[in-house]
């Protein structure tokens, strides 16, 4: 359904943003488990959805899944789908949906997580029937609020949702293209 980037360089000419390769996936995993629990959207390294995280080969398998480099190292990853898709938790028909976004807490607040979501968005422009790019972020989530907020997604609260069996409410911000 889409076709991934080839490698085109954000506003940091350092920062490549490109598909993710069997050899990434120890780095996608210990980056993406290191900002959630960074974060400390999780303090359990124990907890179920620790192990989604880890999961990259599962992800790759059913989802597009992009890796962000600065200078050539893998610092950050981030997973897209469509509409029925597996990965897929609000996206509708017309909706370009990224999940998982995370960056190496070592480089976070240089631009990376920015880089990405610029990225994406100039990617669902080129997709045809694609009308808007949309995400979950949990509600505790403030510091990527304010990110995606200062490029223009605004909230749909209406289609916020609780993650079943946790006390894990997630919000959903949607950009139209």
């Amino acid at each position: 359904m889409t076709t991934a980037p080839s490698g085109n360089a954000p506003a940091d000419a350092r920062i490549t943003v490109r598909p993710v390769r069997p050899e990434d996936y120890e780095d996608v995993r210990r980056i993406t488990r290191g900002a959630y629990l960074d974060a400390g959207y999780f303090t359990d390294e124990a907890h179920p959805y620790m192990a989604v995280l880890a999961d990259i080969e599962h992800r790759a398998e059913h989802a597009e899944v992009w890796v962000a480099e600065r200078d050539g190292v893998v610092v950050g990853s981030v997973a897209l789908t469509f509409a029925g898709q597996r990965y897929t938790d609000i996206a509708v028909e017309g909706e370009l949906e990224f999940r998982m976004l995370a960056v190496d807490p070592v480089v976070q607040r240089g631009g990376v997580g920015r880089a990405m979501v610029e990225r994406i968005i100039d990617h669902a422009r080129t997709i045809p029937g694609i009308e808007a790019v949309s995400l979950t972020s949990g509600s505790d989530m403030v510091r990527a609020h304010r990110l995606y907020e200062s490029m223009g997604f605004v909230r749909v609260p209406d289609r916020d949702w609780e993650v079943p069996n946790e006390d894990i409410l997630l919000w959903v911000f949607r950009l139209p293209l």
